[in-house]
């Protein structure tokens, strides 16, 4: 994989981080958190819109009144509706839970309804959304997930649990987590673990997922995005951690032997990673975040396929 270009997109805010892309009806996509640091109370969600990739507008700006919004990730939905979801980090307990999970849904791009708050999202934190045969699966974690829960959605709105305790034998604390799915219907799950001395994690289920075989990757990752490409390959786009080499570093995977191989490093440092992938005619556009300049900035990145 080559490195075609990479450029910033957004710095605004203070704190511009933890992204998403799509390629919606002609356009791209951006959505990423923005407040006054990795953790503060301030937190919302901007949506930013470019037809060529290279001119950005903001489209849509999510917040919470009382609550700091979170992981902004992008999917298609049925009815050719733009789909955007995210956690709600509550500043005061409700009814002794931190997070909500929320959606918001647009057929534009730019006039969105919501957010709608199903009642099974409250106490947890449902990351990365998947639609597969026209159901979006999406794993939580935190709070009353804490072991990971696997939900189910035809519609984004409404949110049913799959299989709670996904991952009772994984060690450590699993959370972020991306989902690919196969023609026949496989799913397979890249998970960040955290925890002194552990790795990530490559799970596998078939159809209805309510049991997952999962392998140790050997090495540790964060803020994982995973795709599966035209050519069958699994790329992943997370954080990779040197010793003095924290960057956004793309992946290959081998499935059955749950080897990861780096193959791109992104221009990237310090706080970074929480990308976005969407592969179109034989390029991957990625988005993330990084500081590696001044502050924490939105950036853009093509990558060409060989």
């Amino acid at each position: 994989m080559k490195l075609i270009d990479a450029r910033r997109i957004w710095d605004a805010a203070p704190h511009n981080a933890f992204t998403d892309l799509a390629h919606f009806k002609g356009a791209w996509y951006c959505a990423f958190r923005e407040g006054e640091g990795h953790v503060s109370d301030d937190g919302r969600l901007r949506v930013l819109r470019s037809v060529d990739g290279e001119t950005w507008s903001s489209a849509a700006l999510m917040d919470w009144d009382g609550g700091d919004v979170r992981d902004a990730k992008l999917s298609i939905a049925p009815g050719d509706r733009l789909m955007l979801n995210g956690a709600v980090r509550f500043l005061e307990l409700r009814d002794g839970n931190k997070h909500q999970s929320v959606t918001w849904l647009s057929s534009d791009g730019e006039t969105w309804d919501g957010p709608h708050a199903c009642p099974t999202g409250l106490g947890t934190w449902r990351w990365s959304v998947t639609w597969h045969d026209g159901v979006a699966y999406s794993f939580g974690y935190s709070g009353k997930d804490a072991g990971g829960c696997l939900y189910k959605s035809a519609d984004g709105i409404a949110w049913e649990v799959v299989l709670d305790n996904a991952y009772p034998d994984v060690e450590s604390y699993g959370n972020e987590s991306s989902l690919v799915f196969l023609d026949d219907g496989t799913g397979h799950c890249l998970l960040r673990r955290d925890g002194e001395g552990v790795n990530a994690v490559l799970g596998t289920a078939s159809p209805p997922y309510t049991a997952w075989a999962w392998k140790d990757l050997g090495i540790r990752m964060g803020g994982p995005k995973m795709i599966r490409l035209s050519d069958g390959r699994f790329l992943a786009v997370v954080r990779l951690y040197g010793d003095d080499d924290r960057r956004t570093g793309l992946c290959t995977i081998d499935a059955e032997r749950a080897e990861p191989t780096e193959v791109l490093a992104l221009p990237s440092g310090g706080d970074t990673s929480y990308a976005g992938a969407v592969e179109l005619d034989g390029t991957v556009w990625i988005s993330y975040y990084s500081s590696h300049e001044e502050k924490t900035c939105i950036y853009l990145a093509r990558v060409g396929l060989e």
